[in-house]
């Protein structure tokens, strides 16, 4: 039985010439792409590539087979593509790459503009790739990318704040902070317990690189709760501090569930951009989307 995922990875290995490559460009394993083509030698019963020792080299059947298939192919794509572009036309159907901290905040402003979108959880360069690769419609990240093939469109900036649980008096503390006593409130804040999204804790590292001039705090992480968004909510109901984009928290201190303890003049801003591929069908909302999501951030 043809298995048209092996002519597509044939199709990719013969045109890099890598199978690294190829499995880059596929989103999937070496691995994988090593045993498709495998399977499809097996299928057509003749060797299809030749190893070297920087990628492959295609044989004399792996040419013909190429000529045979790659106009086919190549039909078989475009029809997939018109397909998608007509789905998007009647139904709004739209894929969508977001880092898994700004959902709450971006994520729900998606739901409420379209009917259907189908999230991707990933960091910048990934949903970069899959963006220009076409894999998905378009992506928020917070880093801006020089290319041609794809719009990138800043909506806005965001930045890191500390926010401390309603039970914590952080009177004193803020008297500190505002006659810039750095001594006494590092001393208060390493005492207190700790809220990050990753061990590795990036966002208390670079607060303390720009606030306090310090590449490494000496504060203990408590608790590491895998997504900003359920970072807050156990916040909420549980005592201690921690740093958040301020457009994810901003709510939640005008409702007074928790309390904002710094927002130092220090820390830089970050811009956020949607960045989308080229399809006259998703441009013609895009624009809508983006003016309302800039009116958030807002």
């Amino acid at each position: 039985m043809v298995n048209l995922e092996w002519y597509r990875t044939f199709k990719s290995v013969y045109k890099n010439g890598n199978f690294s490559n190829a499995a880059k460009e596929l989103f999937i394993s070496q691995p994988a792409v090593s045993q498709q083509i495998a399977m499809l030698e097996a299928h057509v019963g003749y060797k299809l590539f030749n190893r070297k020792s920087k990628g492959v080299e295609p044989t004399e059947y792996a040419k013909l087979l190429n000529n045979l298939i790659i106009e086919a192919l190549d039909r078989l794509e475009n029809v997939e593509n018109g397909f998608r572009d007509k789905a998007f036309n009647a139904n709004k159907l739209v894929s969508v790459g977001i880092s898994k901290h700004l959902f709450s905040c971006f994520g729900n402003q998606l739901i409420s503009k379209f009917d259907f979108i189908d999230f991707f959880y990933g960091e910048n360069d990934e949903l970069f790739s899959l963006v220009d690769a076409k894999k998905i419609d378009f992506a928020i990240v917070t880093k801006q990318y020089d290319t041609f093939d794809t719009i990138q469109k800043e909506l806005g900036k965001i930045k890191q704040i500390m926010i401390a649980s309603n039970d914590l008096d952080i009177i004193d503390v803020k008297k500190e902070i505002k006659n810039d006593n750095l001594i006494a409130v590092e001393n208060w804040l390493n005492k207190q317990k700790w809220y990050n999204y990753d061990a590795r804790i990036p966002h208390v590292k670079l607060f303390w690189l720009y606030v306090f001039d310090k590449k490494r705090p000496t504060l203990v992480s408590n608790y590491i709760i895998p997504s900003e968004s359920d970072l807050i909510q156990a916040l909420i109901k549980n005592s201690g501090l921690a740093i958040v984009w301020d457009v994810n928290i901003k709510s939640y201190i005008k409702e007074k569930k928790v309390q904002l303890l710094w927002n130092s003049p220090k820390m830089p801003t970050t811009k956020v951009f949607l960045l989308s591929r080229k399809n006259e069908a998703l441009n013609n909302v895009l624009e809508e989307v983006i003016e309302e999501l800039r009116l958030f951030l807002k």
